[in-house]
């Protein structure tokens, strides 16, 4: 094999990764879903308003 042993190195790095990743998502699902909820909703608010002053600016 000409790859030596740098499949290991691959797969240990790539566990590592994984195991950091699990840990990011804590605390209360549902919780955490009305929070993620109330972002896009204040997003979605801040979009609308920014297309009606973008309409507003065309009619003028």
């Amino acid at each position: 094999m000409a790859r030596g042993n740098q499949r290991d190195l691959a797969r240990a790095k790539n566990m590592k990764k994984q195991q950091e990743s699990k840990g990011q998502k804590k605390g209360d699902p549902a919780k955490r879903m009305e929070t993620d909820a109330e972002r896009m909703r204040r997003k979605q608010a801040e979009s609308d308003a920014r297309k009606a002053a973008e309409q507003e600016a065309k009619k003028k």
